[in-house]
C-alpha cells in the first residue's frame, strides 16, 4: 500500500463492509475470537483492525462504511438468478454481518446501507460525492467491481492476501498497467466478459483478452456498437486487426464483430451494463461543515475505547484510541 493521494485535498475512506467481513471471517475463524458477551467476533475485529490500519496510514478527514441491504435487492427482483450457486453462509458469518452497522455507528462512523442495493453501490456512491465536493477518495474492498470507480480523484485499495500493507492501491495509471484497460471503460470491459461470482454470463465468445482488445482498438462500446450498427462492423474490425498485429497477434477483427453482432449479444451486453454499474446518487449522510457528525475524524475517546474493546482484544482497543481519536494528516500537518 502505497498512497498518492493529493496531501491539499480532503480524503473520504470508503469501505465495503461486507467484502471486509467475508475475507476475515475465512482468514480468521481459527482464532475463535468472541466478544465480551461470548459471541464470535474474529471478522469483525479483523475488520475493524485493517480499517484502523488504514486510517493511520491514509490519515482521511472521513470514514463511510457501506453495507448490503440484507432484507431485499433490486437486482435479484429483476434477475432472480443474480448471485444463483454462491455457497450458503456460515451461520457465524452471518451474525457477524448482521451487527457489523451497530459496531460501526457506536463507534460515531458512518454507515450507510442503501434500500434494496449493495455496498458497491455506496462506493460509486461515495466516488461521485468526492469528485463533487473536491475531496480525494479511497475505495478499500476486495471486490473488482470498485475498479469502475478509479479516476484522477478515487482510487481502489484492492484487499489481497498479503492484507492491508501488501495489497495494491490503483489508479488509472495501475489499472490501465494491470487489465490493459482504462478506467473509464471498466464497466464495458466487465459487462462483455461477465461475472461468474454474480452468476452474469458475459458476451459469447468474448473473455478478458478479447474484450480488452476491443475496447483498446474502439475507444468505447458506444464507437463499436456504432460501427456495427453504421457500417457492419468494417471499421472495427480493421482497427481490431491492427491493433493485433502490432501487438504481435493474429486477426480478430472479423471473429470479434461476427459475436458482436450474434442474436442477443447487445442485449447482453446491456443487461450486465444495468446489473454491474452502480447507484452514485445515494445520500451519504455526509455534513464536513458540521462538527462531530458521523464520519468525521477524529471520534470521542470515551466510545473508541468502549465500544473497540467490547471485542476484548487490549491491542486493537490501545491502537484504535491511538489513530481514531487523534486529527487526521491533511489538519494536522503531519
Amino acid at each position: 500500500m502505497t498512497s498518492s493521494v493529493a496531501p491539499s485535498r480532503k480524503l473520504l475512506l470508503v469501505v465495503d463492509a461486507p467484502s471486509l467481513l467475508h475475507r476475515n471471517h475465512h482468514a480468521r475463524a481459527h482464532t475463535r475470537i468472541l466478544d465480551r458477551s461470548g459471541r464470535p467476533a474474529w471478522a469483525l475485529h479483523g475488520m475493524l483492525r485493517q480499517i484502523i490500519e488504514c486510517i493511520d496510514g491514509f490519515a482521511p478527514d472521513a470514514v463511510v462504511f457501506g453495507l448490503d441491504d440484507r432484507t431485499s435487492s433490486k437486482r435479484r427482483d429483476a434477475y432472480p438468478d443474480y448471485k444463483a450457486g454462491r455457497a450458503p453462509k456460515d451461520p457465524e458469518l452471518i451474525d457477524q454481518l448482521e451487527r457489523a452497522g451497530a459496531l460501526l455507528d457506536a463507534l460515531g462512523l458512518a454507515t450507510v446501507t442503501p434500500p434494496g442495493l449493495e455496498a458497491d453501490d455506496v462506493n460509486a456512491a461515495a466516488a461521485t460525492w468526492a469528485g463533487r465536493h473536491g475531496w480525494s477518495c479511497v475505495i478499500v474492498t476486495s471486490d473488482r467491481d470498485a475498479f469502475a470507480q478509479i479516476s484522477e480523484h478515487t482510487q481502489v485499495l484492492r484487499l489481497i492476501d498479503g492484507g492491508i500493507h501488501g495489497s495494491p492501491l490503483l489508479n488509472p495509471r495501475s489499472l490501465q498497467a494491470m487489465y490493459g484497460v482504462a478506467s473509464t471503460n471498466y464497466l464495458a470491459y466487465a459487462a462483455l466478459r461477465g461475472d461468474a461470482s454474480d452468476n452474469l454470463p458475459g458476451v459469447a465468445g468474448i473473455g478478458e483478452k478479447t474484450a480488452a482488445a476491443l475496447l483498446a482498438a474502439a475507444g468505447s462500446m458506444t464507437a463499436a456498437w456504432a460501427d456495427i450498427d453504421h457500417d457492419e462492423g468494417r471499421t472495427l474490425a480493421a482497427a481490431l486487426d491492427a491493433w493485433s498485429l502490432d501487438a504481435g497477434g493474429r486477426r480478430l477483427g472479423a471473429g470479434v464483430v461476427r459475436r458482436l453482432s450474434a442474436p442477443g449479444a447487445r442485449e447482453r451486453y446491456d443487461f450486465n451494463v444495468s446489473m454491474m454499474a452502480g447507484h452514485d446518487d445515494i445520500d451519504l449522510g455526509l455534513t464536513p461543515e458540521v462538527p462531530g457528525t458521523p464520519g468525521l475524524l477524529p471520534l470521542d475517546i470515551e466510545r473508541v475505547s468502549r465500544v473497540v474493546g467490547f471485542l476484548n482484544v487490549e491491542a486493537t482497543t490501545d491502537l484504535a484510541v491511538r489513530v481514531l481519536t487523534g486529527e487526521p494528516a491533511s489538519r494536522s500537518g503531519r
